[in-house]
């Protein structure tokens, strides 16, 4: 028997090659005459923005542009961000780059739109809203911001925490591979692994809105990251997986959004907000640790799907045997692609592993989608076998 769930995503989606060039086009009904960029240095610097504010230009419009976001966005930088947008009289918000820009456009939207506290934001369901129009433009494969409802802030000096409202899911996705082909192997790498994470997670969420949409798309998902990822980290130019990378990590922030992350999520925060290593990679070097630890209760789930990014493991009958290879061989493809697949690799130590343990606890919003109770004492466990 089919429970009862809820599906919420992007209103609108386009996938195509030189999009960005559209946008105007494609964003007619919501940008209004000053829409305002919402970006990062490094865009700037590869002018990989241009196409876009010049499909600005041509519907009319006068944009603004905030372009200091950083990975790991702090509150201050949304607060400023708040601040240029308001100060430019934006009709609409563009984010426009990695996740971290989507989740900062998603705030700017939000808070401009409405003039709610982001104190009383943060959580599940807690934004009242309305935002203004908002339109995101992923640049990377990975973590699928541009169709989840989802926004990730670094508070204080370390802790992660979100915001999660359907206000957040924007009016138009723009999904251009060509703005992905400048992407660095390592990055395509990380992203990559991440937007893996997010199906397999997704997939075996005990949320009670784990539902066969989110499911059939976590499968979809893994087949193309699963197949392309390589070609994408070592062929870069290859517009082909470029384009199966982008819709892969779409189609697995689309399974998440609805089917909520967990443990490797919960476990990675930590290490990517102390130790400010990139979202993605933090994900790949808990994820075999992770999933061996769930295997106890979560073995047949795994097996489900561990064939679909490798096929080879179909000729595993036995569902513990197959989801334990499966974790295996998730981390012998974070080595093939010469990503750090251990701890000590991004500095840190033994000592440091008792405050990562302790602030992964922090993460109930997330821990408590996991196949398996993990407590402190576990999380711990983890992390040294991560080390």
């Amino acid at each position: 028997m089919i429970g009862a769930f809820t599906f919420n995503t992007s209103q609108r989606i386009v996938f195509e090659n030189g999009s960005a060039a559209k946008l105007g086009e494609h964003a007619a009904p919501f940008l209004g005459a000053r829409p305002f960029l919402v970006t990062d240095p490094g865009i700037v610097s590869l002018d990989l923005h241009a196409p876009c504010e010049a499909a600005l230009h041509s519907a009319g419009c006068h944009p603004g542009r905030f372009t200091d976001v950083i990975a790991d966005p702090p509150r201050i930088l949304v607060e400023a961000a708040v601040e240029s947008a308001k100060a430019h009289g934006a009709t609409s918000v563009i984010g426009f780059g990695g996740g971290s820009s989507l989740d900062v456009a998603k705030l700017v939207a939000l808070l401009l739109g409405s003039g709610e506290d982001l104190d009383n934001a943060w959580g599940v369901g807690n934004a009242k809203g309305p935002r203004l129009p908002l339109i995101l433009v992923p640049t990377t494969a990975g973590t699928g911001s541009e169709v989840t409802p989802i926004s990730i802030i670094t508070v204080g000096e370390e802790e992660k925490r979100g915001v999660v409202s359907p206000f957040l899911l924007p009016d138009l996705a723009v999904l251009d591979p060509l703005l992905t082909l400048g992407l660095p192997g390592p990055v395509t790498a990380a992203t990559g692994i991440d937007a893996m994470v997010h199906a397999i997670e997704g997939y075996a969420s005990t949320s009670a809105n784990n539902n066969p949409v989110s499911r059939t798309l976590a499968v979809e998902a893994l087949r193309l990251l699963g197949t392309h990822i390589q070609t994408a980290v070592f062929s870069p130019a290859d517009v082909e997986a470029r384009g199966a990378m982008l819709l892969g990590s779409m189609l697995a922030g689309m399974a998440f959004a609805n089917s909520p992350v967990a443990a490797v999520h919960a476990l990675a925060y930590p290490i990517g907000g102390t130790f400010h290593v990139p979202h993605g990679l933090s994900n790949a070097l808990v994820l075999p640790h992770v999933l061996k630890f769930n295997n106890k209760v979560a073995a047949k789930t795994y097996a489900e799907i561990a064939a679909v990014p490798f096929p080879e493991l179909a000729a595993i009958q036995d569902a513990d045997e197959r989801a334990d290879r499966f974790a295996g061989k998730l981390a012998e493809l974070a080595e093939d692609l010469g990503l750090q697949t251990c701890l000590r690799e991004v500095g840190i130590r033994e000592t440091d592993l008792p405050k990562l343990a302790a602030d992964a606890m922090k993460q109930t919003r997330l821990l408590v989608n996991n196949p398996r109770e993990l407590r402190e004492a576990d999380a711990l466990q983890i992390y040294k076998a991560a080390l």
